[in-house]
């Protein structure tokens, strides 16, 4: 008898600890984690391609990666880099171009 009801004890114990533990609200980076999970769960990414989203996604998510803009600075950079790689520059070639663009630019 005293078994029976020390072992309902205990399950009553275990069971409002589990309810409460789902009950927590989730922290900022907890909420990027599960939806940085969610998404490459959605994409079925693997191994090192999940692994390089997941890092990506997680440093990313600051904010919403939709409303991230990006500086005039950072769009000359982009603009001149795209340029360069379509031109297949590389070393002092690229380096020189890239100069140059960015002088234009602004």
């Amino acid at each position: 008898m005293k078994m029976t009801i020390l072992f309902a004890l205990f399950t009553a114990v275990l069971g409002s600890a589990s309810v409460h533990a789902a009950d927590k609200t989730l922290t900022p980076q907890q909420q990027r984690m599960t939806t940085c999970n969610q998404q490459a769960t959605s994409q079925a990414l693997k191994g090192d391609q999940r692994k390089t989203y997941m890092s990506n996604c997680l440093k990313n998510s600051q904010s919403a990666p939709a409303d991230k803009s990006l500086t005039p600075q950072q769009q000359k950079m982009k603009h001149c880099n795209a340029e360069a790689g379509n031109k297949s520059l590389t070393g002092d070639a690229r380096k020189t171009f890239m100069s140059e663009c960015l002088k234009k630019a602004g």
